[in-house]
C-alpha cells in the first residue's frame, strides 16, 4: 500500500521545513520528486538528497508569483521525467502585524503568495491532470484555517480561503480523476518557526495541545504520501487535520 512507483511529483516550497520533509517521503514511497522554490541554491542541496534516496529529480527554481516561472516548470518535468501526477502547494509566507497596522502592501503580498500562489499551481498543472484524468493535489492549509491566531490576519484570511479553494476544486475536479485535499499541520519545529517555539506563544501553543509536545514531521509525511496514493481515490475535498489534538480541545486541565 502507497506505493507511489511510477509517479511524478512536484512539491512547491519543497526546499525547507515540512515542504521538504514531505518531498523526501515521497521519494522513499517511490515517486520520482522535484522540490522547486525561489532559492536556487536550496532546491540544489534538495535534488541532492532526493538522489540520496535513489529518486530521479530535477533542478529548476520556481517562484508561485509568477505564473511564467510555474508553466517552465511543468514543461521541464515533462519533458524530462514525464506528466505530472502529483502536486504539494507548500509555498508560503507569514508576518505578525497588528491589523490595523497591516498595510495593503503586504494584505497583497501574502494573499498572492498563499492564496492566489496555490490557485496558479492547481491551474498550471491541474489542466494536464484532468486531460489525463488522472491527479493528485495537496495544499497546505493551517490550523489558522478553522482558528484564529493573534495579529496575522492576512495569514489567517489566506489560509482559510485556501481552504475553500481546496473544496470547490475538490467538487469541480472530482469527475475528471482528480482529488484535491489539504494537509492542516499542528506545530512542528523547523527552522522557519523556531523564534516562535521558544517565545512565550509557543509556550501557549505548547499548552493547547493535549498530547503535551510539538509534532515531528515525520508524524506528517505519512499522511502526505497517503494523500498522493491510489488508496486516497475516493478522498477528495478534505482539510486532514495533524496538530497533536489541539483543534479538538476546551479545557485540558
Amino acid at each position: 500500500m502507497f506505493d507511489l512507483h511510477g509517479k511524478r511529483a512536484v512539491v512547491l516550497g519543497g526546499t525547507s521545513g515540512i515542504g521538504y520533509a514531505i518531498a523526501l517521503a515521497l521519494t522513499e514511497a517511490g515517486a520520482d520528486v522535484v522540490a522547486s522554490s525561489r532559492r536556487s541554491e536550496a532546491v540544489e542541496t534538495t535534488a541532492k538528497a532526493i538522489e540520496k534516496f535513489g529518486g530521479k529529480t530535477l533542478r529548476m527554481s520556481s517562484d508561485v508569483a509568477d505564473r511564467k516561472s510555474l508553466e517552465r516548470l511543468r514543461e521541464r518535468v515533462e519533458q524530462e521525467l514525464g506528466p505530472v501526477s502529483v502536486l504539494f502547494n507548500c509555498a508560503g509566507m507569514t508576518q505578525r502585524v497588528p491589523t490595523l497596522d497591516v498595510t495593503e502592501e503586504l494584505w497583497n503580498q501574502i494573499m498572492n503568495i498563499n492564496l492566489t500562489g496555490t490557485l496558479r499551481a492547481c491551474q498550471v498543472f491541474g489542466r494536464g491532470m484532468i486531460e489525463r484524468g488522472y491527479g493528485r493535489i495537496i495544499n497546505i492549509a493551517s490550523l489558522a484555517t478553522f482558528v484564529a491566531f493573534m495579529e496575522v490576519a492576512p495569514y489567517g484570511a489566506s489560509k482559510a480561503a485556501v481552504g475553500a479553494l481546496t473544496k470547490s476544486l475538490a467538487v469541480e475536479w472530482a469527475s475528471h480523476g482528480v482529488t484535491v485535499n489539504a494537509i492542516a499541520p499542528g506545530i512542528f519545529p523547523t527552522a522557519l518557526n523556531s523564534a516562535i517555539i521558544d517565545s512565550p506563544r509557543g509556550q501557549e501553543l505548547l499548552m493547547r495541545t493535549p498530547m503535551k509536545r510539538f509534532g515531528k514531521v515525520e508524524e506528517l509525511t505519512g499522511t502526505a504520501v497517503f494523500l498522493a496514493s491510489d488508496e486516497a481515490s475516493f478522498v477528495t475535498g478534505e482539510i486532514v487535520v495533524v496538530d497533536g489534538g489541539m483543534l479538538a480541545s476546551g479545557v485540558n486541565q
